[in-house]
């Protein structure tokens, strides 16, 4: 029973694309690579770290993560040569500054603007329903003789 559940728990875990050839002998920067890698998006993949996955694209960035570490470069150096290179799409959390400024607040601008569009068609559907339009002569005969069936 505690085997099966030891099997389990490590086949639960998830995993990662790093192919044994591409890991640094040191463990320092190994550790820098593989954190870089969690928050660099795959390009081909989309919604995928390049420390996930297994695409070839996703391969030659983390090499390059690596390649610039150990060319000395510091994390923030790494990130701004990747991201020169590929733009600010390959961050999988971009900074709200800028042009993803706009995509930062258009989520919330819309559900204001639906808020706000909602609370008026509720009103004015609220003061249509309230009002007693009296019924012309000719509605209230009609009216009462519908009623008396």
């Amino acid at each position: 029973m505690i085997r099966a559940l030891l099997l389990i728990l490590v086949l639960a875990t998830p995993a990662f694309a790093v192919q044994p050839d591409e890991v640094l002998d040191d463990p320092a920067l190994e550790t820098r690579a593989r954190e870089l890698s969690k928050g660099l998006r795959c390009l081909v993949c989309r919604n995928e770290s390049i420390d996930e996955s297994n695409a070839d694209l996703a391969r030659d960035l983390r090499l390059l993560v690596r390649e610039r570490l150990v060319a000395g470069d510091t994390d923030a150096e790494a990130l701004a040569f990747i991201t020169d290179r590929y733009g600010e799409y390959v961050l999988l959390s971009p900074p709200a500054t800028g042009s993803t400024l706009i995509l930062w607040l258009a989520g919330p601008a819309m559900l204001v603007a639906a808020g706000g569009l909602a609370a008026v068609y509720l009103r004015r559907r609220g003061r249509t329903a309230d009002r007693d339009d009296p019924l012309d002569p000719s509605e209230e005969a009609r009216l009462r003789e519908l009623l008396r069936d």
